[in-house]
């Protein structure tokens, strides 16, 4: 993150300046080259679907290299800010993403977040009592369901399905379901791919927005995410703002693209067109 006046670049070594959309739609193209002209922005970004393909072990998800470059560039770059807005919790993101100490980061679906020196509280006895019991629950229910696993997490837990055989996915979140109705009916429901998450909070990430866009006092705001408990995100963004969904599915982001590819260059674009900005504003001043 970077303040006023810090880490102003020249363009690079080819003296290009704009954007390098090779791949992107003109449409898409203009539009970034609009927003990058915003004074300050945040640049807000998914994890799982949209800097990293979708994998079989969790853990072993990356960011591709592409987009990780593309966003140490628009980390060096004046009056912008990245952060990662995540349903992983804070722990996992730690362990996948380098030097994501350097990045706000918003996680749990905005449960937690880490902002700098603000972080969010810790979770009581009684909740934690709450997802134990939750984990097992879980637990349970995908015991005979092969690829069925559960991922528990600080504010909650959910059962992911990727793996199983789909014909039997209903009749276990039936039950998961049923189980919540009966012991804690105030735990918090979200779906998203072959994913079913329970938790003690009811944040999502359009909290995660608003949270970070009061937090670095962005004039508007770039979101990118492929997922369902995206939207919450992309119906959190105002005029001005830039939402861009990564693949298929209905969205309220006024913008798309096919994949983590896709993704990759336009943040290469967006941090090229940001460097063209301050550049020009180092040779007028």
């Amino acid at each position: 993150m970077t303040g006023p006046g810090e880490g102003t670049p020249t363009p690079g070594e080819s003296g290009e300046k704009g954007t390098a959309a090779a791949g992107l739609a003109p449409v898409l193209e203009a539009a970034l080259n609009r927003f990058a002209e915003t004074p300050r922005i945040l640049v807000a970004l998914d994890f799982d679907g949209t800097l990293a393909p979708i994998v079989d072990d969790p853990m072993s998800a990356r960011a591709l290299p592409e987009s990780a470059a593309a966003i140490a560039e628009l980390r060096g770059l004046p009056d912008t800010t990245v952060a990662l807005v995540s349903g992983r919790d804070l722990a996992s993101l730690d362990a996948l993403y380098p030097d994501s100490a350097g990045i706000l980061i918003v996680a749990s679906h905005g449960g937690e977040y880490r902002l700098g020196e603000d972080a969010g509280p810790e979770p009581t006895e009684a909740e934690r009592a709450r997802v134990a019991a939750l984990v097992q629950a879980l637990e349970r229910g995908a015991a005979g369901i092969a690829g069925a696993w559960v991922e528990p997490k600080p504010l909650g837990a959910a059962v992911h399905t990727r793996l199983a055989e789909q014909v039997s996915v209903p009749a276990l979140h039936g039950a998961v379901r049923a189980w919540v109705r009966a012991n804690d009916p105030e735990l918090s429901e979200r779906t998203g791919k072959d994913v079913l998450e329970f938790s003690i909070l009811s944040a999502t990430k359009g909290d995660g927005i608003a949270r970070l866009r009061a937090h670095t006092g962005a004039d508007a705001v770039f979101y990118a995410g492929d997922d369902v408990t995206d939207e919450d995100a992309f119906a959190a963004l105002e005029s001005g703002d830039f939402g861009l969904k990564c693949g298929p599915g209905e969205t309220r982001a006024e913008h798309r693209v096919a994949g983590p590819h896709e993704v990759a260059l336009v943040l290469r674009a967006l941090a090229r067109a940001r460097a063209s900005r301050a550049y020009a504003k180092t040779v007028t001043n």
